[in-house]
């Protein structure tokens, strides 16, 4: 078993747990993620890590409250544990592949929507670390759903915080703060990454393309199986078929098929619809699931 040492509500919908898994946190790094089971039967759920801590051997993830699956896992209190706790799976964020002094000559900007607060957060973080300051935008629908400002403030440089309704320091999408950042208040940013909902991201990445600013997308809102198999998490980048899970989660935000993989994540929500995708994408769908018959 893997014990949850610390449990904490963010909001109503919103959980954040620190899990003691001394593999995976040894190894992790910003930018992973692992999967998750809470007992035999339960569903395999891939959550990105939020943080880690090496000396505890303690992994933090954070979940909304979407099914019955995270419905059960949010009724574990401290104490009780998980059966499977399975990573660090996926690529390292590639900041953190990058030489140092390359690192630092970059002036880096982080756009984080409602619960992509808590994957953007361990690479702020980790960019703090090395001596490497960095902006973030976090946008939210309302101020009760908002989650990790307190954190996010301790790691970066700036933090600006909009809300779809107005309920909380400013009104406005995270677009409209980085046009008005960059437009009007003279930031030069040259690398961006975006991290929220798949709407969110397809907006930021037209926008800073507009800007002319690189930018990276994560894409594990797509993610069921987390192992390559399952074909869920299928994307086509500059043209090539690639798979978040493996391939990912973090792509090129202006070569990403935004259209397709917002039209593929609602298709794949229902029996039929995963069929008619197993069926058009044939051997390159792969299988594994247990939901579209793939493996058989």
């Amino acid at each position: 078993m893997y014990i949850i040492t610390r449990r904490k509500m963010l909001n109503e919908s919103i959980v954040l747990c620190d899990v003691k898994a001394p593999r995976v946190a040894r190894t992790c790094l910003p930018g992973q993620f692992v999967i998750v089971k809470t007992d035999e039967k339960g569903e395999r759920i891939p959550l990105t890590i939020c943080d880690y801590d090496r000396e505890q051997e303690t992994v933090t993830i954070v979940f909304q409250i979407v099914g019955a699956s995270t419905y059960k896992m949010a009724q574990l209190k401290e104490g009780d544990g998980f059966q499977d706790f399975t990573g660090p799976l996926g690529r390292p964020s590639d900041l953190c592949l990058m030489p140092l002094e390359q690192l630092k000559k970059k002036q880096i900007v982080f756009v984080a929507g409602g619960v992509g607060a808590a994957p953007v957060y361990p690479q702020v973080k980790w960019l703090k670390e090395q001596g490497v300051p960095s902006d973030v935008i976090m946008g939210a629908r309302s101020k009760d759903i908002l989650i990790l400002e307190e954190e996010m403030k301790q790691v970066a440089e700036n933090l600006y915080i909009t809300t779809d309704d107005g309920s909380y320091v400013r009104k406005g999408l995270v677009t409209d703060v980085l046009r008005d950042l960059v437009a009007d208040q003279g930031k030069n940013y040259d690398h961006c990454v975006a991290i929220g909902p798949l709407i969110m991201m397809k907006f930021v990445s037209l926008l800073t393309k507009e800007l002319q600013i690189p930018t990276v997308v994560s894409m594990n809102p797509i993610m069921v199986d987390g192992t390559g198999m399952c074909g869920a998490c299928r994307v086509t980048v500059g043209g090539q078929v690639r798979f978040a899970c493996v391939d990912g989660p973090e792509f090129d935000g202006h070569l990403l098929n935004f259209d397709e993989a917002i039209k593929r994540q609602q298709i794949y929500r229902t029996e039929e619809g995963r069929a008619y995708l197993k069926a058009k994408e044939g051997d390159t769908h792969h299988g594994g699931c247990g939901n579209c018959g793939g493996e058989q």
